[in-house]
């Protein structure tokens, strides 16, 4: 009996550490999502974070006419430091993109965050960010999407 009863609360405490950690790991990818993609990329926040929170080796494909073209991170950021530039006073407050996260799926080291962009109050894309966790932290390493319509 105090055998089956270790047993049971052995099991019942790797749960809850496992549900603790889902919870911040959850956090964690919010937090870089955040950060990197939403007020760096989106928003023409801080590049270093965008780098931190990217993967140098980050993919996205872009589906046009049946064919894909990739956009390599390097080029993207390239493309943030541009506009920048050209918005010395940052993004007026109609182009400031937020972001509504609508699911989280994680299985140990990799994750998918499906999530809604929204400019201007309006909701403009579905994004599905692939994910890793590494010795420093999660990083986005892919990203697909769906262009909502306008």
């Amino acid at each position: 009996m105090k055998t089956l009863l270790l047993l049971v609360i052995t099991v019942l405490t790797s749960v809850m550490q496992t549900q603790d950690e889902m919870k911040s790991d959850k956090a964690e990818i919010k937090e870089v999502i955040q950060i990197a993609y939403v007020d760096g990329i989106q928003n023409l926040g801080d590049i270093a974070e965008i780098e931190k929170g990217f993967h140098p080796r980050f993919s996205l494909p872009i589906l046009r006419n049946n064919e894909i073209r990739e956009l390599p991170i390097k080029t993207w950021i390239e493309s943030v430091k541009r506009r920048k530039a050209e918005n010395p006073n940052g993004l007026a407050k109609d182009q400031i993109t937020t972001v509504e996260f609508l699911n989280i799926d994680i299985t140990g080291v990799a994750a998918v965050a499906k999530i809604k962009l929204i400019k201007g109050g309006k909701a403009t894309y579905i994004d599905y960010l692939s994910l890793y966790k590494f010795e420093e932290g999660w990083r986005i390493v892919g990203k697909i999407y769906h262009t909502l319509p306008r």
